[in-house]
């Protein structure tokens, strides 16, 4: 039996900040008792996010795990947070361990402790949640009676900087794969616990959808490269397979979406109206690594706005994927929703949407029932050479016309973001953001014969990630990333006829290099979050958290000796024999695929006109990725030709 650590916590509350983040008790939460697996055993699961409360409670995948867990009645899944630092330091004085917000349990009692990471930037904060909890922080250290740790999120795609404090890894959709481990650990406690926690390990390491890095031996090479990775044990597959979800309408979650009791980064209920994308953007992981396309048909879409609105009393409803706006029937999807709901407070978003697929119809539909906010666009590249050599086929001309019919239909604020660093990149690419914002300035007020015209210019670090054509690519050093933006915004602020209509919003280009760090490291970097987490490291997703001296520190420390450094992580460039830290890890993308698109990257720098642009495989030949034949999988898109009934208002 668990016992709730809420008595020793309430009387503590009144000294924390934003207490309520704690209680728990949230529409929709579950709350089960502790044995509720009836004849067979009950399988616990701990689910955290690993940031503060207000950032965790809206993630889908979370939300999603929870409840398809939760369905069964032999599993109990509850959540965790990470703590701010005046709960730790509460906790760490009265001896209370990291908890569950649902029922106040320690979560070193649950079974399995399953972590989503959408950032590398989260692994301090999971190594203070697991010393919190009591859970030994490396992996080798655990007993039979420990959480089996297990990451999963984007991040999950290169696990090997965690490999010494994770025990598993799932790569790919987790809803299938989470009741499949479920029923692995249920046998196994049926069965006595047989051979302990390796033997339960060793279970879920056949099954080839979860990862389990004790298992596999690195071996380096004299250049301090890796030379390979080779299972250590018979039966322990070479290579382990992502989890591809077919059939989205057959899993339509959050069905129950969790309504929180304190403020949260989104008030809104959010359904993912397809999952992948192939549009082929060369820095863009989360595209990569979520192939095929698959599409929620327009009537699941309908019953899921519907049921969640019903259950949850939210206003607005965000259509989500990686580019809402390429569903093939999305104006119907628009219409039809915009009718369901008129004359109700009901809203419909979508979050940036690409030059190339909007449409002024579309807007005007998602804004029927709401205020019309700003418009989001993505061109990323700020010249067209840039464009051109990331795939991102955003033509200035295009990009000038979209935003003059927004400006014209009422709409008197746009953003567009760009990205700094990209391969071959040079200072005459940044400056010409500059030139770009001051065109759509000009363009708006043309033809509204308005001044009020904004635009906002937000730019991120380009950070090269695994299971990319640019996984191989050197990192821009943050120096020079600095630079450039300064010289950016020097040029928009000179202007005086456009500069005050430009906002410029960038943040500097160290979090970067640690991001870089983290996302293409190998075990060796394990070291290093440690040390930066020992050193105090904690939250170090948010700015005010973050100290890039740390962790410079805790690298120069943690790696001395080992013949690689945080330069050698991040700036140096990969060539195609170097054996990456996740190639035993299969996203279903052919690295000899991945890398003639890199080549074309890099040819079509040198010739924009070299090579044409990679279309979307939606709609062309396959450009053999691989994805589909090595993970079995198809790509599943409409148009079905059915619309939503009935047209007239639901009121809510």
């Amino acid at each position: 039996m668990s016992v709730s650590v809420f008595p020793l916590l309430e009387p503590r509350l009144p000294s924390v900040s934003k207490p309520i983040q704690y209680v728990g008790g949230e529409l929709n939460s579950t709350v089960k008792e502790w044995d509720c697996g009836g004849d067979g055993p009950t399988v616990r699961w701990a689910l955290m996010y690993p940031d503060a409360y207000e950032v965790g409670l809206p993630n889908q995948g979370i939300q999603i795990l929870y409840e398809v867990l939760n369905e069964r009645d032999w599993i109990i899944a509850e959540r965790s947070y990470a703590v701010w630092p005046d709960m730790e330091q509460v906790m760490r004085e009265d001896s209370i361990p990291q908890f569950t917000v649902d029922a106040h349990r320690p979560v070193r009692d649950f079974d399995l402790l399953g972590i989503s990471f959408s950032t590398e930037l989260g692994y301090t904060n999971l190594l203070n949640a697991l010393d919190l909890a009591g859970i030994p922080l490396h992996a080798t250290d655990r007993g039979d009676h420990d959480p089996v740790v297990l990451a999963g999120g984007h991040a999950a795609f290169n696990p090997e900087p965690i490999a010494d404090f994770v025990d598993a890894a799932v790569l790919g959709d987790g809803e299938e794969v989470v009741l499949a481990i479920s029923e692995v650990v249920r046998e196994w406690k049926g069965e006595g616990r047989p051979g302990g926690r390796d033997e339960l390990l060793r279970r879920l390491a056949v099954s080839e959808n979860v990862y389990v890095p004790r298992f596999y031996d690195v071996v380096y090479a004299a250049d301090h490269t890796i030379e390979a990775v080779v299972p250590n044990r018979p039966g322990i597959p070479f290579r382990v397979r992502k989890h591809t979800l077919m059939d989205l309408d057959q899993w339509p979650y959050p069905a129950k979406p969790l309504v929180p009791l304190a403020e949260t980064v989104h008030e809104r209920f959010s359904v993912e109206i397809f999952r992948g994308c192939t549009r082929g953007c060369r820095f863009c992981q989360a595209g990569m690594i979520t192939r095929p396309v698959r599409e929620r048909s327009i009537e699941t879409i309908g019953s899921m706005v519907e049921n969640g609105i019903r259950r949850s009393g939210f206003e607005e409803v965000g259509l989500l994927s990686l580019s809402s706006a390429d569903h093939t029937e999305i104006a119907e999807v628009a219409q039809d929703l915009a009718d369901r709901y008129d004359g109700t407070n009901v809203s419909l978003s979508l979050p940036s949407t690409r030059v190339d697929a909007f449409n002024i119809t579309l807007a005007d539909e998602l804004s029927r029932n709401g205020r019309r906010s700003g418009l989001t666009f993505a061109p990323e590249g700020g010249s067209e050479r840039m464009r051109k050599v990331i795939n991102k086929a955003v033509d200035e001309e295009d990009l000038i016309r979209t935003v003059a019919t927004a400006y014209s239909h009422g709409w008197r604020q746009v953003k567009l973001y760009f990205m700094c660093g990209l391969p071959t990149e040079t200072d005459e690419d940044v400056l010409e953001i500059a030139d770009l914002a001051t065109k759509v300035i000009a363009k708006g007020r043309e033809v509204t014969g308005h001044n009020d015209i904004r635009c906002t210019v937000s730019i991120g670090g380009f950070v090269p990630k695994a299971h990319t054509p640019f996984q191989w690519a050197a990192q821009l050093d943050h120096e020079t990333t600095d630079e450039r933006l300064k010289k950016l915004r020097d040029l928009v602020r000179a202007d005086k006829r456009y500069g005050r209509a430009i906002g410029f919003r960038y943040h500097d280009g160290k979090p970067g290099t640690i991001e870089g760090l983290l996302s293409r490291g190998d075990r060796r970097v394990g070291r290093v979050i440690e040390e930066t987490w020992r050193d105090g490291g904690r939250f170090d997703g948010w700015s005010e958290h973050f100290s890039y001296e740390r962790w410079v520190a805790a690298a120069e420390r943690a790696l001395a000796g080992t013949g690689v450094d945080l330069d050698w992580y991040t700036t140096r460039e990969r060539d195609y024999d170097e054996v990456l830290p996740w190639d035993h890890l299969d996203s279903g993308l052919d690295k000899d695929w991945l890398w003639s698109d890199w080549e074309d990257a890099l040819a079509v720098a040198a010739d924009p006109d070299a090579l044409p642009d990679v279309d979307d495989c939606r709609w062309t030949p396959c450009y053999d990725c691989g994805v589909c034949p090595e993970m079995g999988t198809e790509i599943q898109i409409g148009p079905t030709g059915r619309r939503l009934l009935p047209i007239s208002a639901v009121q809510v």
